[in-house]
């Protein structure tokens, strides 16, 4: 093994303990930011997690008006953030550092930015894990009003969401209601992890092994996902040790 491979080893085992570490606590309480760039900087070794966190307290901070709808604008008309269609399976889209970056991500990633920045504003923009696309709601309001951070923050009613599941699905058949409630910080980082384990960086068994021992850390899996995602890093493991 040649320097350059051990530090980047290194600097992957320092990012799984600090994930391992966000993910321990009681959902409410994990640092979804902390989290998420941790999982980046399995992908981008050496990144610095609280300098990025950082770029987010900067990001907020430039934000005129600490309201949801101020939060919305200002991201997404303002600082053009918007979903990546020309590409979308770019595992790319999955990295919040690289969403900073190329103002540009997939639904989850774009949410998660949208939570952080209200976040630190003390605005509570809560997770949708929609079945096959991620929104966001405003906590603070009692109308039920959906935020769509792929689309440019569009704002949706029950009958917009029904509309872009039946897109997503092909038909509007299996929607409940129920797919708009909140989703806790765990299972969005799941989420997150899955999308990847499921996309193209996957094809690469390192790479895979990785994801998987990251989803591990969750609480709450069912036994069979775990066995599921046991599996794949033993195998890893037994290829390549």
């Amino acid at each position: 093994m040649d320097a350059t491979e051990w530090a980047r080893r290194q600097a992957r085992e320092v990012a799984r303990k600090r994930f391992e570490a966000a993910v321990a606590k009681p959902a409410a309480d994990v640092r979804l930011d902390v989290a998420a760039f941790c999982i980046a900087a399995h992908a981008h070794p050496g990144i610095d997690v609280d300098a990025w966190c950082g770029r987010l307290d900067e990001l907020a901070t430039a934000c005129p008006t600490p309201t949801f709808e101020g939060v919305r604008v200002y991201l997404f008309d303002e600082e053009s953030f918007t979903g990546n269609d020309r590409d979308y399976t770019d595992p790319e889209n999955s990295f919040l550092d690289s969403v900073l970056t190329r103002r540009t991500g997939i639904p989850i990633t774009l949410a998660v930015l949208m939570m952080e920045i209200g976040r630190r504003l003390g605005v509570d923009v809560r997770g949708i894990g929609m079945p096959g696309h991620f929104l966001v709601q405003d906590g603070g309001s009692a109308e039920g009003r959906w935020c769509d951070p792929f689309h440019h923050g569009a704002l949706y009613d029950v009958d917009d969401c029904r509309a872009v599941f039946a897109r997503v699905h092909g038909s509007e058949r299996g929607f409940h209601p129920a797919f708009l409630a909140p989703t806790s910080t765990h299972e969005i980082l799941g989420r997150m992890l899955a999308n990847l384990e499921h996309g193209r960086m996957a094809k690469d068994p390192l790479q895979l092994a990785w994801m998987c021992e990251l989803h591990l850390a969750l609480p709450g899996l069912g036994d069979q996902e775990r066995a599921r995602l046991d599996t794949a890093v033993r195998s890893v493991r037994a290829r390549w040790n």
